[in-house]
């Protein structure tokens, strides 16, 4: 039996109960504003750019991938492709939500329906606390980089455009 609207957890129930079951006690706050880009969430969270977890879906081969960036890097679509081995091109809003069953803007880390080759940016392992988005623009939840790899059983790797 197919549950109700009001019976279906919410997504940050949802991220909240990936985040338990692969061991992680994270508190997932709720802002009145948006988080939705890094520079917003930041200024919510009171922390630097570089702390915020960019969850960014791409089509590697016309298949999904993770990439987890920190907020003040861009990502090299080059460098993914070369990780991946595979032509890389951009997954719209729909394709996001196929693959994770979040919108673009509350995308988290885990909690898919099922998973999905993830990339964390190297950038993120010099911070003992990053921000991740927690299935809404407007809830977000902090984890040691060392558990955000863990449970993403993320490759980390350098993400970011050669200077």
């Amino acid at each position: 039996m197919a549950l109700s609207m009001e019976q279906r957890p919410s997504a940050s129930q949802r991220v909240q109960a990936a985040l338990s079951a692969a061991g992680i006690a994270a508190r997932i706050e709720e802002f009145p504003s948006s988080t939705r880009t890094a520079q917003e969430a930041a200024d919510a969270v009171g922390t630097s750019v570089g702390q915020i977890v960019k969850s960014l879906v791409f089509l590697a081969g016309g298949v999904p991938v993770l990439a987890l960036v920190s907020g003040a890097n861009r990502l090299d679509p080059a460098r993914l492709g070369a990780l991946t081995g595979l032509e890389i091109g951009k997954a719209d809003a729909d394709a996001v939500r196929r693959a994770t069953g979040y919108s673009i803007g509350g995308v988290p880390p885990t909690g898919f329906p099922a998973p999905i080759p993830t990339f964390v940016d190297r950038d993120l392992l010099q911070y003992d606390v990053v921000w991740a988005a927690a299935g809404t623009p407007r809830h977000v939840f902090p984890i040691a980089p060392n558990d955000l790899v863990r449970i993403t059983g993320g490759q980390v790797s350098d993400l970011r455009p050669s200077p």
